[in-house]
């Protein structure tokens, strides 16, 4: 019987999210129309998966308006699934991207539309704004919940400091604070979550919804022998990822991948579930978005859950010995 989906508080939160998430990042529009997107997002729910990541900049808007038709011919009870998107790419125009008030607003109005949904269960500050100050942001997204078109927001790779300013800000004016970010993390970008964030996820109780936790699909393994035909390297658009796993980083990450791959057989899972269930080791990571382009790579991501008890504190050793990164820790926390 495969392991049933555990769920996690998002950060100090009462909203329980499940330990994997789906997202639609380059697959909804760039891979999948919308029969392949509802296969795999009935076989996400299914296996218990009750949040639905995207971002109004992901295929310039299809993505949001794929997920929604898939949404409409599910036809899920809507208490039964948190769906999320993201402001800050909407557009060429100045008014059409940052997080201004403006911008703010018509980016949640667009994406209930391309959804077609009532309400946005989260909604992320998609990167920070340097020209807007924080404190219009964190009242825009106070007044979309006062509204009751957003029910938490948060932010994706901001940086602690700037986190923190919006919760002193929301703390002085008596609005809502950030209850989430959205950071990069897996088994080679982990100082921010790891060093950076953990005292903003104890103290202000942050829930964290990761993404990448595969690298990019360095850790499946698959580059190991160059650009399987199909990949998202191979894409139009994301040519910047084929010069990341041509620098020097991205070769010694490939090299570190294949390390790691006589660790998965030892726990008789895939090299994709073994950094899976490294991401899940960490308490603080409320989910772990998954971006499965094909029905088959879904399900193996999803079956990482039948390891999470085989990957012992021994095996994380075997790991951290090949990765030899770990960052050092904040001694207070």
């Amino acid at each position: 019987m495969p392991r049933e989906m555990p769920y996690r508080r998002l950060g100090r939160s009462g909203l329980k999210v499940s330990l994997f998430s789906y997202g639609s990042w380059v697959t909804f529009g760039t891979q999948m129309d919308v029969a392949a997107a509802s296969v795999c997002m009935r076989t996400a729910y299914d296996a218990g998966v009750n949040f639905f990541d995207n971002a109004e900049v992901y295929a310039a808007g299809e993505s949001e308006r794929i997920m929604g038709q898939a949404f409409q011919h599910e036809g899920w009870p809507r208490d039964s699934f948190i769906v999320s998107s993201k402001v800050y790419w909407g557009g060429d125009r100045p008014t059409q991207r940052g997080l201004s008030r403006k911008h703010i607003r018509e980016a949640c109005d667009g994406a209930l539309k391309r959804l077609q949904l009532d309400y946005l269960d989260l909604f992320f500050c998609h990167r920070p704004d340097l020209e807007t100050p924080i404190e219009e942001t964190v009242r825009a997204m106070d007044g979309l919940i006062r509204q009751g078109k957003v029910l938490y927001w948060g932010t994706s790779e901001w940086t602690a400091q700037q986190i923190q300013e919006a919760h002193t800000v929301a703390a002085r004016f008596g609005l809502e604070p950030p209850t989430m970010e959205q950071p990069q993390y897996n088994m080679f970008v982990r100082e921010k979550v790891e060093k950076e964030l953990l005292p903003l996820c104890v103290g202000a109780g942050l829930g964290m919804t990761i993404w990448s936790p595969l690298a990019s699909g360095i850790l499946t393994g698959k580059y190991a022998e160059g650009y399987p035909e199909g990949s998202r390297v191979t894409l139009e658009g994301y040519e910047w990822l084929r010069d990341i796993y041509e620098s020097e980083k991205g070769r010694s990450r490939i090299a570190k991948a294949a390390q790691l791959e006589p660790v998965a057989r030892e726990v008789g899972c895939s090299l994709a579930q073994l950094a899976l269930v490294w991401c899940a080791k960490n308490p603080r990571v409320s989910t772990i978005i998954l971006g499965a382009s094909k029905l088959s790579q879904l399900e193996e991501n999803l079956a990482a859950l039948d390891y999470l008890d085989q990957v012992d504190d021994a095996v994380m050793e075997s790991i951290e010995s090949v990765l030899d990164n770990r960052p050092e820790l904040p001694t207070q926390f």
